[in-house]
């Protein structure tokens, strides 16, 4: 090196060094490279046939948005009913650990918790909105939580389906009587009012409905709504579309999360995941608005089906009904009684706003 150019670069570092000590920074320095931030791979999986129209595809969309939100800081993987573990066997794999994230409904697991259909659907019960309402801002997810402490899972509502349809009879449903014998698919408490009404509610997977009812094996079958059972084709083996949902007024769906993997997250990607959830919560339920009225056109004009109401009657027994089934349901541990307690105090209160807000503006758009 010459002596100018010697006597220039010590110049030059000099200067560098002067600046820092007076605290200024040299901005062509490089930057000092940070840590690369841990990723986390997650598997879910839930009781709906892979990329279900609305169920399926509502797990795939709270996947993605932790994806995403979590800038691929968390990478979940979706597992449909049956590729890792069956349909019913969800809530055990996430408490177990074996996967950290459910997708699922809780009242599937009334065999193991009492207290789980209270936080889906209760049977002449809260809907879609009210439902929200009581479990963010009505004790609702308080005693969710306490509920699945013990197995080492925290819920989440991570969707809803909106009132439900009351099914596909392959008879026409004209009074009480005509339930008796009934061989139906009904989950949860309605499964129970049926069984009081005379029926005999089975409770399947919604892969195995449409060969039951072509089989015979299912007399009637629910599952959800016209999106959801357009897909399923349930018009090729029954005719007979009944309404309302009175058993699925308005069904929570759940992401059960596992405690263990949650408590290993960093603080914001902890809030990351439950957020992600809260936003696939609202999103199911515009998707089941928008697209249920667009299939019940197909399955009314298209494939024939004839669209019922039942009967007053029938729906004044069910209720009845109803009412015993889910005052004895609430009476089988400490837990129930209070979920009931709340949720029946909420309804009374709420529905009353429900009646003069929403209901009489249908009421005035119907003139």
């Amino acid at each position: 090196m010459r002596r100018r150019e010697l006597l220039g670069a010590i110049a030059g570092a000099t200067a560098a060094t002067t600046l820092s000590a007076c605290g200024q920074k040299d901005e062509q320095a490089p930057a000092a490279s940070a840590e690369p931030q841990k990723t986390y791979e997650w598997k879910m999986v839930t009781t709906w046939p892979k990329n279900f129209p609305g169920l399926g595809t509502g797990a795939n969309n709270v996947a993605k948005l932790i994806n995403e939100m979590s800038g691929g800081r968390i990478k979940v993987k979706v597992f449909g009913a049956g590729e890792l573990v069956g349909a019913f066997e969800v809530f055990d794999a996430v408490s177990r650990g074996n996967a950290q994230l459910g997708h699922a409904g809780a009242y599937y697991w009334k065999g193991k918790i009492p207290s789980a259909a209270f936080f889906s659907s209760v049977p002449f019960g809260l809907t879609a909105n009210e439902m929200n309402a009581w479990l963010y801002y009505g004790g609702g997810m308080e005693l969710w939580e306490e509920a699945y402490k013990p197995f080492g899972l925290i819920p989440n509502p991570a969707g809803n389906s909106g009132t439900q349809m009351g099914g596909w009879f392959n008879k026409e449903i004209n009074s009480v009587e005509d339930l008796k014998g009934l061989k139906m698919r009904i989950p949860g408490l309605g499964g129970e009012v049926l069984k009081r009404a005379g029926g005999v509610p089975v409770t399947l997977p919604g892969g195995e409905l449409f060969p039951s009812m072509q089989s015979g094996a299912l007399d009637a079958t629910e599952w959800v709504g016209p999106y959801n059972d357009l897909a399923f084709g349930f018009y090729k083996v029954a005719k007979f579309y009944y309404t309302p949902g009175w058993h699925e007024p308005g069904t929570t769906m759940e992401c059960m999360i596992n405690e263990a993997a949650f408590k290993e997250l960093p603080a914001d990607l902890q809030s990351i995941v439950r957020n992600a959830i809260k936003v696939a919560n609202l999103e199911m339920l515009a998707e089941y608005t928008a697209r249920n009225q667009q299939a019940l056109h197909t399955l009314i004009t298209k494939h024939n089906v004839q669209l019922k109401s039942f009967p007053d009657e029938v729906l004044k027994q069910l209720k009845a009904l109803s009412e015993e089934v889910v005052e004895e349901e609430a009476q089988k541990d400490d837990l129930s009684k209070r979920a009931w307690a709340s949720q029946k105090a909420f309804r009374e209160q709420v529905s009353k706003w429900t009646h003069v807000s929403e209901q009489e503006y249908i009421r005035a758009r119907g003139l």
